[in-house]
């Protein structure tokens, strides 16, 4: 793995790990979810390994996200297979890199209370 490779695999973890503090559960549950193992879940959010598809499939599935933002996360898509407008807004505020966990969960809250989605 070159260092190119490193630093993705290292931003899919930490976009893993954020999406599992954003849904409020810990690593466990969320292995438990995904059907992986703690200390495998916990290496892909180090950036340690490469997830295959179907696991990552099954850690989106998990956090409620769909597989082609895990997979273009991943860089997995070409850019014209990347979600573009047919995003959610949730979605959106989940990828929001500039957003913290907290203001993150506000926005989600406050858009769902208006929505009558909550």
């Amino acid at each position: 793995m070159n260092a190119k490779d490193g630093n993705a695999w290292k931003g899919l973890g930490e976009f893993i790990r954020s999406q599992r503090e954003l849904a409020n559960l810990s690593l466990r549950q969320l292995a438990d979810v995904a059907k992986v193992s703690n200390p495998y879940l916990s290496q892909i959010e180090r950036g340690l390994y490469k997830p295959s598809a179907e696991v990552l499939k099954s850690i989106a599935n998990a956090l409620q996200l769909s597989a082609e933002t895990m997979y273009a996360q991943a860089g997995l898509l070409d850019d014209d297979s990347k979600p573009t407008t047919s995003q959610s807004l949730e979605q959106a505020i989940r990828l929001d890199p500039a957003l913290t966990t907290d203001q993150k969960e506000t926005l989600i809250r406050i858009y769902r209370g208006f929505t009558n989605r909550g």
